[in-house]
């Protein structure tokens, strides 16, 4: 199994303006991977699971802020039909990325390995036929030139909870909490356990899952990022080293239901964002 865990310490403590530093360093890079990517005819699949909550459309939102618009794709498949479901891979092969593209996943095939399974959206044969194909699939995909990278955002069963409550109690994002939300959330164990088993199939030493701790998000996208561009590479590359935070300075921001709190220190940073979904 190759599972690399990632937790970036240097990104700890960053102040509001040193995140924006290092956001901007690492978007201006991503941007010349793509110009890379157009001019080279290069396929890029970005694949971003994890549970609920965890981060992973705002991480999307996050790397594709300034990158041009047409030579990116954000997939995000619904509910499959009865013949998606029985073609499993074949429904994923047709949002793959096309030459000079980057394609966002945001869930991806593996919704067959965790919540299909977990949610009885599939049956025991499917899910294992799925588990028994997928590591060859994904050798073909590699093998045809496209770039492969699986990201799982990663958070504690306090923090999942607080930012499910925090969703439900709000004015703004109540919709994005649905009554199959929290049934999932009862059930943390299992996606537990079926989680590890994707990994100990899935984590290939061709085809890595990288985990990333996303118990704060921001720190979680500015991680994800940054593997991703030193692990890829493209001309003009520059990774510079991670931007650090200054001791002692009250310069954290924070916000809850669109009320902005300045120049927190960081131990109140830490707990307003414990009751926001927006960090």
């Amino acid at each position: 199994m190759t599972l690399i865990n990632l937790d970036q310490a240097e990104y700890k403590k960053l102040d509001t303006k040193a995140y924006a530093l290092e956001k901007r360093r690492l978007q201006i890079e991503l941007l010349k991977l793509q110009e890379d990517v157009i001019k080279n005819d290069r396929k890029i699949c970005i694949v971003f699971e994890g549970r609920d909550t965890a981060g992973k459309s705002s991480a999307i939102k996050f790397f594709s802020e300034y990158l041009r618009p047409n030579n990116f794709n954000y997939v995000q498949l619904g509910i499959p039909s009865k013949w998606e479901s029985s073609h499993w891979f074949q429904r994923w092969e047709k949002v793959l990325p096309e030459k000079g593209e980057i394609s966002f996943l945001d869930r991806s095939w593996y919704t067959r390995a965790v919540t299909e399974p977990i949610m009885g959206y599939c049956n025991e044969r499917q899910y294992r036929a799925f588990m028994k194909r997928v590591n060859e699939w994904e050798s073909k995909l590699i093998k045809n030139g496209t770039e492969l990278t699986k990201f799982y955002f990663s958070l504690s069963k306090d923090q999942q909870e607080r930012r499910m409550n925090a969703r439900k109690n709000s004015q703004l994002k109540y919709w994005k909490l649905s009554k199959n939300d929290e049934k999932i959330i009862t059930k943390w164990d299992a996606f537990t356990l079926y989680k590890q088993q994707m990994f100990n199939k899935t984590a290939t030493e061709e085809s890595p899952w990288v985990s990333i701790n996303s118990n704060n998000k921001m720190i979680g996208r500015l991680t994800s990022l940054r593997y991703l561009l030193i692990k890829t590479e493209y001309e003009n590359k520059k990774i510079l080293k991670p931007a650090r935070y200054s001791r002692g300075l009250d310069n954290y921001s924070a916000s809850i239901e669109g009320v902005k709190f300045d120049n927190l220190t960081y131990e109140q940073f830490m707990i307003i964002t414990k009751y926001s979904d927006d960090t």
